[in-house]
């Protein structure tokens, strides 16, 4: 991916983290989108999920800046967990996931604008194809730990 994608995407971040309400906001709008979704979330701690999703975001980051190694290299673990086998994640979720997260982006990143909100898709979208092709079949194990 070309670093100027990268750059907007991370400075946009930087902006709508600086937002204390950005997760509670995302979590909000994400959570409404489907009974579904309030189902698979209905025992969370979102304390730690919150600390998890900045977590990915930063993940999402270093597999798109390499989008032919990056992302076995660093989301192996996530979609491991989050396909079938184990959270059962499939791909209805992250068209409402990204739905929720692009409106939550546009509601606080001042900033924002429409090569902002392509940089996410593009982005969290390196991360989100390398999932559901995942979902049925986890990653190996075998891609050498990260130092």
């Amino acid at each position: 991916m070309d670093e100027k994608t990268l750059q907007l995407l991370d400075a946009s971040l930087h902006r709508c983290i600086a937002n204390t309400a950005f997760f509670d906001l995302f979590y909000e709008r994400f959570l409404d989108s489907s009974p579904k979704v309030r189902e698979k979330f209905a025992e969370t701690d979102f304390v730690r999920q919150k600390r998890a999703l900045l977590a990915s975001f930063h993940l999402m980051l270093l597999a798109a800046e390499d989008e032919e190694k990056g992302p076995e290299r660093y989301l192996r673990d996530i979609a491991a967990q989050h396909g079938k086998a184990q959270l059962d994640i499939g791909a209805h979720y992250y068209d409402l996931w990204l739905d929720s997260l692009l409106e939550t982006v546009r509601q606080c990143d001042p900033e924002c604008s429409p090569q902002i909100v392509e940089a996410w898709e593009r982005v969290v979208g390196v991360g989100i194809r390398y999932l559901l092709l995942h979902y049925d079949h986890p990653p190996s194990a075998t891609y050498p730990a990260l130092p």
